[in-house]
């Protein structure tokens, strides 16, 4: 097993990876918008709660696995397990790949339109049904968004490639410093307009009495589930490279900290922006409805151009997209290498094979928006159920065994107490009440078809695509 003597360079530079592994496009274009949906200040008290007792428990628990096995997510679930519990293992790396496919199209996207921010193309003056038009226009030619796919996955490859030190490190070294100043850069600019205060408002508002709406906690579970990176097979697979001595608990609550704080300040960034230069507050609500991609690239690239120097912040805000998209699209790629890595073949090799296949299979969502927002739900649920693997592996493995011999190790700064594994205990009885309630939100969308495979957001979609994972990962157990 030569090939398994890569490590980390230092502390800093694992938990840089980790932070920007996190630290994705959700934080700057979801959060936002669900915390704006579920009234400020009662969904950031749900979402840290979340934090807490799904995420970081579940991160610390990816921690021990990879650090205990030295192996990617198949060969790790081999080994922690039993052989009769491979499968678990490929469904992660399987969820992860099916994302990376998708991920990268949306990578593609940002650098686009940082390219058209540093070209001038959102003028003063310029309207919603321009930057419409505008979208439509880039999303509907696939020659342009298979071209930024293909840079996408290529930037990516190159880092991957590189290695451990000199690639993902080296890289995270630069990026999390430089996504957190730009942050900062637009957080400043957003809060200093006139009218701004609104938006922080929005976002702080203590209402408190909503904390008895189930629904604020679902979505709040659900946005920190998917924006940590928790359940994913990141950190199993960033884990293979930490030191023996590596301190578990510590590294995974930095890494959770530093999520939810680059969230915030996105928050703090995107909302004031947004009601500060609507015209009316009407406007401000409906860029908030408007989705992922309506608010980001038809909105705000609307409201640049309101701005004084509003070309150059515009600008800087894509370049801040494409370094969060770049951060987490690397530890996708890597849970493929590493896979692959584990079959014995060595990392040039292996990255190049991921990354041509990860090209090439990304081309239906960068052909179709349609096909991408279908494999962004069907995947993203998907999310949910890698945790309840990582999490019954923990059960059966004996989990206050781990938390005394593999967590607090003699060198740990953070010791961590019982409550770790009552939050993992409770993680199956967390997973069917959100998976329950995702469900039924599907079938009120589609009450006639709900079962029906080729419905965009339907249940049936996800049986069909979910059972064929399945299917394949039960068939290559062996």
């Amino acid at each position: 097993m030569g090939q398994n003597k890569e490590q980390w360079g230092s502390r800093w530079g694992f938990i840089a990876a980790s932070i920007g592994m996190a630290i994705g496009t959700g934080n700057i274009w979801r959060f936002p918008r669900v915390a704006a949906k579920n009234g400020g200040g009662p969904f950031i008290i749900a979402w840290t709660v979340a934090l807490l007792v799904w995420s970081i428990p579940l991160l610390m628990g990816e921690m021990v696995i990879g650090k205990k096995t030295r192996l990617g997510t198949v060969g790790s679930f081999r080994d922690f397990l039993g052989k009769k519990f491979t499968w678990m293992g490929t469904w992660i790396a399987g969820v992860c790949l099916l994302i990376m496919f998708y991920y990268s199209v949306v990578m593609g996207w940002c650098m686009k339109y940082f390219t058209l921010s540093v070209a001038g193309t959102f003028k003063p003056g310029i309207g919603t049904s321009e930057t419409e038009a505008i979208w439509k226009v880039f999303t509907t030619s696939p020659s342009q968004t298979i071209l930024f796919h293909f840079i996408a996955m290529l930037i990516a490859g190159f880092i991957i490639y590189k290695g451990v030190t000199n690639g993902i490190e080296k890289a995270s070294k630069i990026m999390i410093p430089t996504l957190f100043g730009l942050l900062l850069i637009a957080l400043f600019r957003a809060v200093t307009l006139p009218g701004a205060t609104k938006g922080l408002e929005y976002l702080f508002s203590p209402k408190l009495y909503m904390l008895a709406d189930p629904k604020i906690w679902l979505e709040a579970f659900t946005q920190s589930a998917w924006s940590t990176g928790a359940g994913w097979g990141f950190i199993i697979t960033y884990a293979v490279y930490t030191k023996e001595n590596e301190d578990i608990g510590g590294n995974c609550m930095i890494m959770g900290l530093g999520n939810n704080l680059g969230a915030l300040v996105a928050g703090m960034t995107v909302l004031p922006a947004i009601f500060a230069l609507s015209p009316t507050t009407e406007f401000a609500n409906e860029a908030l409805a408007a989705g992922n991609q309506g608010i980001t690239f038809i909105y705000l690239a609307q409201l640049f151009s309101k701005m004084p120097a509003g070309n150059i912040l515009a600008a800087l805000f894509f370049l801040t997209m494409s370094i969060a998209a770049l951060s987490s699209l690397l530890p996708m790629i890597e849970v493929g290498v590493r896979n692959v890595m584990d079959m014995g073949m060595d990392r040039k090799k292996a990255t190049k094979i991921v990354v041509i296949v990860g090209f090439l299979l990304g081309i239906p969502s960068a052909y179709s928006l349609n096909f991408l927002d279908n494999q962004d739900w069907v995947w993203g649920v998907g999310l949910l159920v890698s945790g309840l693997c990582v999490a019954t592996a923990l059960i059966k493995y004996g989990l206050e065994e781990l938390r005394t011999k593999e967590i607090n190790i003699p060198e740990a700064d953070f010791k961590v107490g019982k409550w770790w594994s009552t939050c993992i205990r409770l993680f199956p009885v967390l997973f069917v009440i959100i998976l329950g309630w995702w469900v039924k939100q599907a079938i009120s969308w589609y009450p006639d078809n709900w079962w029906h495979p080729l419905e965009t957001f339907s249940v049936g979609t996800i049986a069909v695509q979910w059972a064929l994972l399945i299917v394949f990962a039960l068939i290559t157990q062996n």
